[in-house]
């Protein structure tokens, strides 16, 4: 079969298209056929190192498709060959095949198919748990999110709006300043052209939002900081424009008692019951028109250089795919 794989940390050209021998799946796990992988930066993160793994190894976490055979005792979690799944614990999903532990994936519902699983399993489920668990909106909660038109952020706002908050977006551009309001956003910031602290601060009188979503990071943290309520929470889920430096944290306490979190999806769905409350809700939004999904590209998996080059050029308004 053939997978993109990686030989040691380094750039997108790093990245080749191999042949490398069908797994066979152990215990308690399934080899699924792929028939969409999802792009993600926490793949980036694994190809430069930041995030630490055994080298060589199949780049991907994310993947949507069919079951073609079952390990021992995987069937104990319900699995049939022939079953359409998905998962964000497809290790090395960018292949033709690719294993997963049978606990980790879900039952794709009738109405939805692979690309669409595949592009909301990893991004949806990260606006579900921010929007429902790290910080549960209220109704009438103003939050800011950062990025609002790429992958996460305009799911998230989605989300938001569901829980009836008022969401502040930035976006760089007349074109994705256009697609957060798309999304729903009730006031959207270009930051090329806007402070977006000086926006957030007239937007609402002074006061401030009571969370910003960040996953961008380095340019965006300290001043988003200043842009919250006393007692606000910072949720940074995210690094785009490289890490955050050390904070200290009477920094927190001088402007205004401020909570401070750096969550993880994997962390969010860690039980099964977790997995299946976040997955079924967010593929019922998909299957009910609910949560309106962006495919920003379809690329063949021999591509995949290319796919990362895009997302870490932020030059994607959607979701990036791997079709083998």
């Amino acid at each position: 079969m053939k997978a993109v794989r990686i030989a040691q940390p380094g750039g997108a050209d790093a990245l080749r298209l191999e042949e490398v021998a069908r797994p066979e799946p152990k215990n308690g796990e399934a080899l699924v056929r792929v028939e969409a992988a999802g792009v993600n930066f926490i793949d980036v993160y694994h190809r430069t190192g930041s995030y630490k793994g055994a080298f060589p190894l199949t780049l991907g976490v994310e993947g949507a498709g069919t079951v073609v055979a079952l390990g021992p005792r995987a069937e104990a979690h319900g699995l049939r060959i022939g079953d359409r799944v998905a998962s964000v614990g497809m290790t090395g999903s960018y292949a033709e095949y690719a294993l997963a532990p049978a606990e980790k994936l879900v039952e794709i519902p009738e109405g939805v198919t692979f690309v669409q699983a595949a592009a909301a399993m990893l991004q949806g489920m990260t606006a579900q748990y921010l929007a429902y668990s790290t910080y549960p909106l209220q109704s009438g909660d103003a939050c800011l999110i950062h990025a609002a038109a790429g992958g996460v952020g305009r799911l998230l706002c989605q989300v938001a709006k569901m829980r009836g908050a008022f969401v502040i977006a930035t976006a760089g551009g007349e074109q994705k300043t256009g697609i957060a309001v798309q999304a729903g956003a009730d006031e959207v910031v270009d930051y090329k052209s806007q402070d977006f602290e000086a926006e957030v601060k007239r937007i609402t009188g002074g006061k401030g939002v009571r969370v910003v979503y960040d996953s961008v990071g380095k340019a965006t943290f300290e001043k988003g900081l200043d842009c919250l309520s006393r007692r606000g929470m910072m949720v940074l889920f995210g690094q785009s424009s490289g890490p955050v430096a050390p904070v200290d944290p009477q920094v927190l306490n001088q402007k205004g008692s401020l909570y401070l979190t750096r969550p993880s999806l994997f962390q969010y769905i860690a039980h099964r019951d977790e997995l299946e409350l976040r997955s079924r809700q967010v593929l019922g939004w998909v299957r009910d028109g609910l949560l309106k999904l962006s495919i920003f590209c379809e690329i063949p998996l021999a591509d995949a250089a290319e796919a990362h080059r895009l997302l870490e050029g932020r030059q994607t308004t959607g979701k990036l795919l791997l079709i083998p």
